[in-house]
């Protein structure tokens, strides 16, 4: 294929040697712009791969002078490899991991009751966040914040007890034959990032960068003074935020460049991506090609419906089953078996270690929760879901999902469509209006709505650009009749 004048410049950009960042909206071809940059180079290099599978598809791209790993990869091969025993340890419970780092008994914050099974869960969580940071210690802020303890004086209170335990964990996964906490993949990238690693190449290519977690950037930062760093991605497609990573590629002291025609969609889809790239703030907009045909419009029969939540995607899988189609679920159904189990522990009145509800006692509990407390309102369509099927039919539900290459029509959630496409996408019903600021009123003294947030902008964008030939907005439909939408 002939580059564009954009991965023209690209390449232009990347012989001088400066550090470059390039901004590659959906479709553009981002991973063939690397291999275009790496193939006319005899320099030694290395791709930061986002993962495995990406990691094997860009050893058949680029050439042999560029070494293509993930950053568990080179992790595992400087220091991973002295935990191998520790790696293939048997898998234990986490309150059985929690007593033996010392969590023994139980305690009371506020108006909540936290198990010594909670708190041994929290421990090992806290002990996950401080691994995809960059800091060098635990401290507070790795804590998670948990439903039901939202106040700041409460999470105090929490972090308090818990961070000595973590500190306790940490110690434990340094040594590499044996210990309590169960050792995994996590762990020695973050005992590697803490070596501060200088790699040997002469050129550092940074994929998927909008969703880097720290400790990654940190790795690759700390690359400057000695190989050129070129990092691609999305700015407007970086949804993983609440999970810790980063859009490392905003404010990167380097060459800011831009690959904007997309190669998946045609002009009319493009128009409905700038659409959001706009209301997002947006660095990029995109131009179609003219040669794919792209349709949006209502849909009978798609390829993918993308849903905002968990919750979201229970429902389809359950509606178009109940409607006779063979349903297949992104990423498989564990996530939705997790949840229906955890809802089905909670009518039995009996305590859940799901990371959403740990906290509640019983299901009634929850709904309260979920009709009452501002901060519980988006577990509402669960608790519906539960309350109206019932958790046995959502699990006869699960269990009946077909795999996806065996599927008429996958559901997935759109953070997990990220990355993938499908010929015919139709939105889903729980991408809902924002609510409208009943303070404020317009000169018809309508209530004004409320602004998009700049997350769910991004979210959509990426959920309307999976698509290569026919779209139907569906749940964001609404985006038309909004002040901001034109």
């Amino acid at each position: 294929m002939n580059p564009t004048d954009e991965q023209t410049a690209a390449a232009d950009a990347f012989h001088t040697g400066d550090h470059l960042a390039l901004q590659a909206g959906a479709g553009t071809g981002k991973t063939t712009t690397l291999a275009l940059l790496a193939h006319a180079t005899q320099r030694r290099g290395r791709y930061l791969a986002y993962n495995r599978a990406i990691a094997q598809d860009a050893r058949a791209r680029f050439p042999h002078n560029v070494v293509c790993k993930t950053a568990h990869a080179m992790a595992y091969a400087a220091v991973g490899h002295r935990y191998t025993q520790r790696l293939n340890a048997p898998r234990r419970p986490a309150w059985q991991t929690g007593q033996a780092l010392g969590i023994t008994k139980a305690i009371r914050i506020g108006e909540r009751d936290l198990s010594q099974r909670t708190l041994s869960n929290i421990t090992l969580r806290t002990v996950a966040h401080f691994c995809h940071t960059a800091d060098p210690a635990i401290t507070r802020h790795h804590v998670p914040c948990l439903r039901g303890l939202e106040d700041r004086d409460l999470h105090t209170q929490l972090a308090a007890h818990v961070v000595p335990f973590a500190h306790k964990g940490w110690a434990d996964l340094q040594h590499p034959d044996e210990g309590a906490v169960r050792f995994d993949h996590d762990h020695y990238l973050k005992i590697w990032a803490l070596t501060q690693p200088k790699l040997d190449t002469d050129f550092l290519l940074l994929d998927e960068a909008q969703d880097t977690n720290p400790v990654v950037e940190q790795i690759f930062l700390a690359q400057r003074d000695h190989a050129q760093l070129v990092m691609v991605g999305d700015s407007a497609q970086a949804i993983y935020h609440w999970r810790g990573a980063k859009d490392v590629m905003t404010g990167f002291d380097g060459t800011q460049l831009a690959l904007s025609q997309s190669f998946r969609f045609g002009p009319a889809l493009a128009d409905e991506a700038n659409r959001w790239l706009h209301i997002a703030g947006a660095p990029i907009r995109l131009t179609g090609t003219e040669t794919v045909p792209t349709e949006i419009g209502p849909l009978m029969q798609p390829d993918a419906v993308l849903c905002r939540t968990n919750v979201g995607a229970m429902i389809q899988v359950m509606e178009l089953l109940a409607a006779g189609h063979r349903v297949g679920l992104a990423g498989g159904g564990d996530s939705l078996r997790t949840l229906a189990l955890a809802a089905r522990d909670l009518k039995e009145r009996r305590r859940t270690s799901h990371p959403e509800l740990v906290l509640f006692p019983s299901w009634g509990e929850l709904q309260d929760y979920a009709a009452y407390d501002p901060a519980g309102r988006d577990l509402q369509p669960l608790v519906d879901l539960v309350d109206t099927h019932g958790t046995d039919a959502i699990l006869a539900a699960v269990a009946r999902l077909a795999p996806e290459e065996h599927a008429e029509v996958t559901i997935s959630t759109a953070h997990k469509a990220k990355g993938r496409e499908w010929a015919r996408v139709k939105i889903a019903d729980d991408f809902t209006l924002p609510p409208q600021d009943s303070d404020q009123c317009d000169d018809a003294g309508c209530p004004v709505p409320r602004l998009i947030d700049d997350a769910e902008a991004r979210l959509a964008y990426v959920a309307v650009t999976r698509t290569r030939h026919h779209l139907d907005m569906g749940g964001l439909s609404w985006i038309y009749d909004y002040p901001d939408g034109a």
